[in-house]
């Protein structure tokens, strides 16, 4: 089973705002682009959920996963450890408990490893995942709800 690399990146026009997620999946030849904007969310849950979203895609459990993503939100939160303390203090006082129980379940799925990107910067993917997570944000005929945001977690 080939390595599988995922772009992802996740915006908010506004914070909160309209929001959207992006993400590129590549496996071998394969590519896959995902995107869903959403009425009213932030940028810190269109970031998770772009990372729940692409390992909920994978159809395989035990895949070898490398996933890029400009946010420090995300990654620092699973690559120091603290989304597993979190966990153990059932994330009390944590903002989007919702998407960091999902992310979990997938995550453990897999053997996932988390690489920062500076965003804006030169790594085309990631730029592409920026443009489709702007694109879907700004789509007002298409966005959903995000049942899991609460203003006054905010």
């Amino acid at each position: 089973m080939p390595a599988i690399t995922i772009y992802t990146d996740g915006s908010a026009l506004g914070n909160p705002g309209p929001g959207g997620y992006g993400i590129v999946l590549l496996s071998g030849p394969f590519r896959k682009e995902l995107s869903q904007g959403y009425k009213l969310t932030t940028n810190n849950r269109m970031e998770l959920l772009a990372v729940c979203v692409a390992l909920e895609a994978l159809r395989f459990e035990g895949s070898d996963v490398t996933i890029y993503s400009d946010s420090k939100y995300v990654v620092d939160a699973v690559s120091k450890g603290w989304v597993f303390g979190w966990e153990k203090k059932k994330y009390a006082n944590r903002k989007n408990p919702d998407l960091w129980k999902r992310f979990l379940r997938s995550y453990r799925r897999h053997h996932v490893r988390f690489i920062w990107v500076k965003g804006h910067a030169a790594t085309v993917e990631n730029n592409h995942c920026d443009k489709l997570a702007a694109a879907a944000a700004n789509d007002s005929l298409h966005l959903i709800e995000d049942k899991g945001y609460c203003p006054a977690n905010e």
